[in-house]
């Protein structure tokens, strides 16, 4: 292996950001995927662009897409996650808020991640043990601060616990509002800036397992020193699913007795 890993993720991940912001503000042409859900030709052209860099430097290692699904036959336990444009939506309005996000699972636990912001030329990187910001070639380690008390949620479906949480349920808990200012930006590049400080926790339901939106951010707010667990404050991808990342304990702990007002209570 001429490049390590870590290089690797953060070249694949510029790879990525390049493509979106040359497509930036162009006609896109748009790819109808499900009802509400598409995809452009950024996302489709960022995709190939991080995915040739990956298997230029591992052409064993597996990759899964957002757009063009599991490649790869190797025998291996190395999986690459690439979610070339999360934001499409906004993306597409010209709206500048999106990420490009990269991982490598090692046995199924994130080794290397990257979330590239293409507008402002940072990557938030981890290398498993630290997770830090690269602006302009050099590195900041990241610090996780509640201070600006600013919460931000995942309004977007599918909603696998709706019968006892729903982030809009959350944000109309008056607790919610004495407490947090809620934000909605509509792309994972949100669970990135919980790692940086710039967001005190951020919010979702789903099963988020493999999930080429998610594991970046994830990866990112673990090695931050983030409290990282599902909805039910059970290890991330176990229990009831869905993710509470939180830059502090009292944090964490004040926006799962939120999630807990929204079940049944017990007689």
């Amino acid at each position: 292996m001429s490049i390590t890993d870590q290089d690797l993720v953060l070249e694949a991940a510029g790879a990525g950001a390049a493509v979106v912001r040359l497509h930036y503000g162009s006609s896109l042409t748009r790819f109808q995927k499900s009802a509400g859900d598409f995809a452009t030709t950024a996302d489709v052209e960022a995709e190939k662009a991080i995915i040739e860099v990956l298997r230029a430097a591992r052409p064993e290692d597996l990759v899964l897409g957002e757009e063009s699904g599991r490649t790869g036959d190797g025998v291996t336990d190395r999986l690459w996650l690439v979610d070339p444009l999360c934001g499409t939506l906004n993306y597409a309005v010209r709206n500048m808020l999106a990420s490009v996000n990269v991982a490598l699972q090692t046995g199924g636990q994130a080794t290397v991640a990257a979330s590239a912001d293409p507008f402002t030329n940072e990557v938030f990187w981890t290398d498993g043990a630290a997770a830090y910001v690269r602006r302009d070639g050099a590195d900041e380690r990241l610090t996780p601060s509640a201070e600006s008390r600013l919460v931000d949620v995942n309004l977007d479906p599918p909603f696998p616990n709706y019968g006892v949480f729903s982030a809009a349920r959350m944000l109309a808990d008056e607790g919610f509002i004495e407490q947090f200012r809620p934000r909605v930006v509509s792309t994972t590049l949100a669970v990135a800036w919980v790692a940086a400080g710039r967001r005190a926790a951020y919010v979702t339901d789903g099963h988020l397992r493999d999930s080429v939106h998610f594991a970046a951010g994830i990866a990112l707010c673990q090695a931050a020193g983030c409290v990282v667990t599902g909805i039910d404050g059970q290890p991330i991808h176990t229990g009831a699913g869905g993710l509470v990342a939180a830059a502090d304990e009292q944090t964490h702990a004040a926006l799962l007795a939120l999630i807990a007002n929204q079940r049944p209570r017990k007689n």
